[in-house]
């Protein structure tokens, strides 16, 4: 007698869920952070250091100090020393129009403490994705290098956030 489908689903589920924690598989989750407050020196209209501050709120671990004449009571300051997004042609047509752009959001920090310790030097996040131009939509791919633009910046929160976890406080 044949197995049922949905039996056949939960013992294969069953089956390959100890391969996957063998190998190192896991979920996503927020990083564990050495220090328990924080200040990012970013400017107010930065779109990347907003969305920064909203991931270091959600992980529940640090406390934001918003306030920069509290700057002195965080364990350490993050400060945003470049915070660029770019965009570069790198393809053109027969008839000397765009037909390519590349799209680079460029991060530079480094993280010390408020009485001016280095914790982590100044280092730089570049991410970049190529972009395919057209004069007859050049709205619709305006919208999309926006989009296009909103991922990379996530992804390079991601990766300060992973940086983050890095340190260790003496």
């Amino acid at each position: 007698m044949p197995m049922p489908p949905a039996r056949r689903a939960l013992l294969a589920t069953l089956l390959t869920a100890p391969w996957l924690a063998a190998c190192g598989f896991r979920l996503r989750r927020a990083p564990d952070l050495a220090f328990r407050s924080i200040y990012v020196d970013m400017p107010a209209a930065s779109a990347l250091g907003a969305e920064l501050k909203r991931q270091l709120a959600a992980t529940g671990q640090v406390q934001l100090i918003t306030d920069p004449a509290r700057r002195a009571q965080a364990d350490v300051v993050l400060h945003g020393v470049q915070d660029a997004r770019e965009r570069a042609v790198v393809g053109l047509n027969a008839a000397g129009q765009v037909r390519e752009f590349q799209l680079r959001v460029r991060f530079r920090f480094r993280l010390s403490t408020p009485a001016g310790q280095e914790v982590l030097p100044e280092d730089e996040i570049l991410r970049q994705i190529d972009q395919s131009y057209s004069e007859s939509a050049a709205l619709s791919k305006e919208a999309e290098a926006q989009m296009l633009y909103q991922s990379l910046q996530s992804d390079v929160v991601q990766q300060v956030m992973q940086r983050l976890a890095t340190v260790r406080l003496p």
